[in-house]
C-alpha cells in the first residue's frame, strides 16, 4: 500500500495546536478564556501544465523566387505552397487522391460525361487532326461517337452535324475557409481560372483555348465543359485551385506578382499560414487554426519553418545538429548519398530516395538535321547513317551495361525501363522486349548488320561492309555529347567501356548545360539534331505517357525553330497513329490501355533512343520522423500536415 503525503495544511493545523495549548492560562485563574476559531485554508485550484510549442524545420537548397502559385513558383516555393495549400488534388503512387474536392471525377460516378450536341457552321470546333478552327464547308472532323480517323467525315457546310462534347463536374467540400476567416467557394476557383487565362498571366492558354465553359453553378460545384471534338485524358485534373477572390479582386493581375499578399504572403486554406520572410534566411509559417483538418489534430507542429541551407554539407551537418528536422530534395544531395546511407545505417538520420518520372536517356542521332533535305550520297556527303538499320540500335540497347550504371552510380536505387515510362507506371507494358547486357548476341546482331571485326581484335572499331548510306570501311565510331555534372561522366565512362565491348568506338564529349541544350540550328548539338550519341534527360508531371516526346511533330526544325522533344529525329506512322489514338481516349476506356501498351511495344522495337535509367530524387530526416515518405509522383511535402517527431517511430 502506497502512503499518502502528509498535507501542508495539516502540519500547520497541528503545529497551530501545539502552541495554543502551551499558552493557556492556569485552570481556575478566573480569567473567561475564549475558545480560538481556526479558519480552513482555501483549497488550492489545479494548475494546468503548459503543452509546449512545437516546431518543425525543413531545411530548402534555394529561396523561394514566389508563392503566387501562378508565377512559376520554383521547386522551394511548391515546397513552401504545400504547407500553405492543400491539393486540391495530391497525385500520390500513380493515383490521384481529393483533398478540397469530395471525390476525383470519373466516369464511374458520373461526373465525367460525353455528350452528343449539334454543332453548327461558324462554332468553334476541334477537328479530326486535333486543330482549333471554326467549322466550315471541307473541314475534316470526327462526329459523335467517332474517336480515329477511320470514321472522320468531311463536313459538307449542309448535313446536320453532331459531335462528342466532354463536360465533367467537380464538387467541392462543404464549409471550407481561408485562413483569414472568408468563405472559400466555388467561386474562387473560377477566380483562379480566370487570372491564369489571362494573357498578363505566363503559361500555355492550350487547355483554355479548348474550354467552352468554366462556371460555378452553386457554392461547391464547377463545371468544365470542354470545345466540341475535344476529348481530354486528364480530364479530372480541369479544376482550377482556388485562389483568394475577396482579397486579390481589387488588383490588376499583371500587379499580382509583385504585391506582397499574392508574392510573400498569400492566404490559403492549407495547415500552416505565413507569418514571416526573412530573405536569404528563412520563413516562418504558423498553424492554420482554421485548417479544414483541425478537427483531426492537424497539422501536428505549432510552427513551420523553412531554412534556406544551399550547401549540401552544410545541410547534412545541420540535420546531425538538430538545426533541420528534413532536408527538402531541393537540396542536391546526389553528392551526399553514400554518406547518408552509411548514416542511416548508424541510425543518424533517415535517407529517403524515390525514383521520378523523369528518365535518363541516351539518343541515337537517327535523323540529323543534315538528313532533312534528304540524305547525301555524293559530296559534300552526309554523316553516315549509323542508325538507319534498327537492329543496330538493338545492339547498342545490349552492348550498355545499364544495370552497372544503376548498382555502382545510383546504389542500386533506381531501375532500368525497358520503354519510356517507368516500370511502377500503372499503364506499363510489361511484355515489351528487355534489352539486358549481353555482348554476344549484340555482336551477333552487328555481324548480320555488316559491321565486322576485320582484325580480330574485339576492342578496336568495327567496320564496315555493306551497310546501307555507310561507306565501306567506315569504323564503328560514335560521338557521345553529353554534359559535365560529375553522374553523368560516371555514367559516360560505363556506357563507352561496355560499348568497346562490342567494337563500338566512343568519343564522349562533355559540354555545359547551356551549350548542351543551347537553341537548334548551328547553335546545338541536342536542338539541333548534330549528334550520334546524345545523354540527357526528360520527365513530366502529368501521369499521362509522353508517348509525344517520339512523334513526328515534335522533330525540332528549322521550320519550327528548332522546339521539339524529339531530338533523334525519328519517324514512325504507324507509331505517330498509335499516341494519337491513345491520347484520343480516356482512362475510363479499356482501348486507352491498350493504345498506350502499343505505342510501347512500337517503341520498344524501334529504339530511337535507349532509356538508362530512372533519375532519383533524395531527401533525408531526422531518425525519428515519421509520415515522412518520397513517392515516385507525389510532391515532397504532400503530407505536410502529418508530419510528426517522436521516439515511438524511429527506424
Amino acid at each position: 500500500m502506497t502512503n499518502k503525503p502528509i498535507s501542508p495544511y495539516f502540519l500547520a493545523f497541528i503545529l497551530l495546536t501545539v502552541l495554543l495549548s502551551a499558552c493557556q492560562f492556569p485552570m481556575g485563574a478566573g480569567v473567561d478564556t475564549p475558545t480560538p476559531t481556526l479558519e480552513q485554508p482555501p483549497e488550492a485550484t489545479p494548475t494546468a501544465t503548459p503543452v509546449p510549442s512545437r516546431t518543425l524545420t525543413i531545411c530548402l537548397g534555394e529561396e523561394p523566387n514566389t508563392l503566387y502559385p501562378l508565377g512559376g513558383p520554383n521547386a522551394a516555393a511548391r515546397s513552401v505552397l504545400e504547407a500553405i495549400y492543400d491539393g486540391p488534388i495530391n497525385v500520390v503512387s500513380y493515383n490521384s487522391r481529393a483533398t478540397i474536392l469530395q471525390r476525383v471525377p470519373s466516369g464511374a460516378s458520373g461526373d465525367a460525361l460525353i455528350e452528343s450536341i449539334p454543332v453548327q457552321a461558324g462554332e468553334l470546333i476541334v477537328d479530326a487532326d486535333g486543330n482549333l478552327l471554326p467549322l466550315e464547308t471541307g473541314l475534316t472532323v470526327r462526329p459523335a461517337g467517332c474517336r480515329s480517323d477511320d470514321c472522320a467525315i468531311t463536313y459538307d457546310g449542309v448535313s446536320p452535324l453532331e459531335m462528342d462534347q466532354m463536360v465533367v463536374t467537380f464538387t467541392m467540400l462543404e464549409n471550407l475557409v481561408w485562413s483569414d476567416g472568408e468563405l472559400l467557394t466555388a467561386e474562387d476557383s473560377l477566380f483562379a481560372y480566370n487570372l491564369a487565362k489571362d494573357d498578363a498571366t505566363p503559361g500555355s492558354k492550350f487547355l483554355f483555348d479548348r474550354t467552352q465553359i468554366y462556371e460555378a453553378t452553386d457554392e461547391t460545384h464547377i463545371q468544365w465543359w470542354g470545345i466540341p471534338g475535344f476529348i481530354d485524358p486528364t480530364y479530372y485534373t480541369n479544376f482550377w485551385a482556388p485562389l483568394p477572390r475577396h482579397a486579390w479582386e481589387g488588383f490588376a493581375v499583371a500587379e499580382l506578382p509583385q504585391i506582397d499578399i499574392a508574392a510573400r504572403t498569400p492566404v490559403g486554406w492549407g495547415p500552416y499560414v505565413m507569418e514571416e520572410w526573412i530573405p536569404g534566411d528563412r520563413l516562418t509559417l504558423k498553424k492554420n487554426i482554421r485548417y479544414f483538418r483541425a478537427d483531426e489534430n492537424l497539422p501536428v507542429f505549432d510552427s513551420l519553418v523553412f531554412r534556406i541551407v544551399p550547401d549540401p554539407n552544410a545541410a547534412v551537418s545541420d540535420l546531425v545538429a538538430g538545426l533541420c528536422d528534413i532536408l527538402d530534395p531541393t537540396i542536391n544531395l546526389d553528392g551526399q548519398l553514400s554518406l547518408l546511407l552509411q548514416m542511416q545505417s548508424d541510425k543518424q538520420v533517415q535517407a529517403l530516395t524515390a525514383t521520378t518520372n523523369t528518365i535518363e536517356w541516351l539518343g541515337l542521332g537517327i535523323n540529323p538535321a543534315t538528313y532533312d533535305d534528304g540524305y547525301s550520297t555524293s559530296p559534300p556527303l552526309d554523316r553516315p547513317d549509323f542508325f538507319y538499320d534498327k537492329r543496330t540500335r538493338q545492339a547498342i540497347a545490349l552492348c550498355l551495361d545499364r544495370q552497372k550504371v544503376v548498382d555502382t552510380v545510383l546504389f542500386g536505387l533506381s531501375v532500368v525501363p525497358n520503354t519510356y515510362i517507368s516500370p511502377e507506371h500503372p499503364l506499363y507494358n510489361s511484355t515489351v522486349a528487355p534489352y539486358p547486357y549481353d555482348p554476344a548476341q549484340a555482336n551477333q546482331i552487328l555481324e548480320q548488320v555488316g559491321w565486322r571485326d576485320l582484325d580480330n581484335d574485339p576492342l578496336t572499331p568495327r567496320q564496315a561492309q555493306n551497310v546501307l548510306n555507310v561507306p565501306q570501311l567506315t569504323p564503328l565510331v560514335l560521338n557521345y555529347y553529353t554534359s559535365s555534372a560529375t553522374q553523368r561522366r560516371q555514367v559516360s565512362e560505363i556506357l563507352a567501356q561496355s560499348l568497346s565491348q562490342c567494337g563500338i568506338g566512343v568519343n564522349v564529349v562533355y559540354l555545359s548545360y547551356v551549350d548542351l541544350y543551347a537553341e537548334g540550328g548551328a547553335n546545338g548539338p541536342l536542338f539541333g539534331r548534330s549528334f550520334d550519341l546524345a545523354g540527357f534527360a526528360m520527365g513530366t508531371p502529368s501521369l499521362e505517357p509522353p508517348c509525344s516526346w517520339y512523334t513526328t511533330e515534335q522533330i525540332p526544325t528549322a521550320a519550327n525553330n528548332w522546339v521539339g522533344a524529339n531530338v533523334t529525329g525519328y519517324k514512325n506512322p504507324e507509331f505517330d497513329a498509335a499516341c494519337a489514338w491513345a491520347q484520343e481516349h480516356i482512362p475510363d476506356e479499356e482501348i486507352y490501355r491498350e493504345a498506350y501498351h502499343l505505342t510501347q511495344s512500337i517503341f520498344t522495337a524501334d529504339l530511337p533512343a535507349i532509356p538508362l535509367y530512372a533519375r532519383v530524387k533524395v531527401a533525408a530526416a531526422r531518425p525519428d520522423m515519421c509520415n515522412f515518405d518520397l513517392d515516385a509522383t507525389a510532391n515532397t511535402l504532400w503530407n505536410i500536415e502529418a508530419l510528426d517527431y517522436q521516439t515511438t517511430c524511429a527506424p
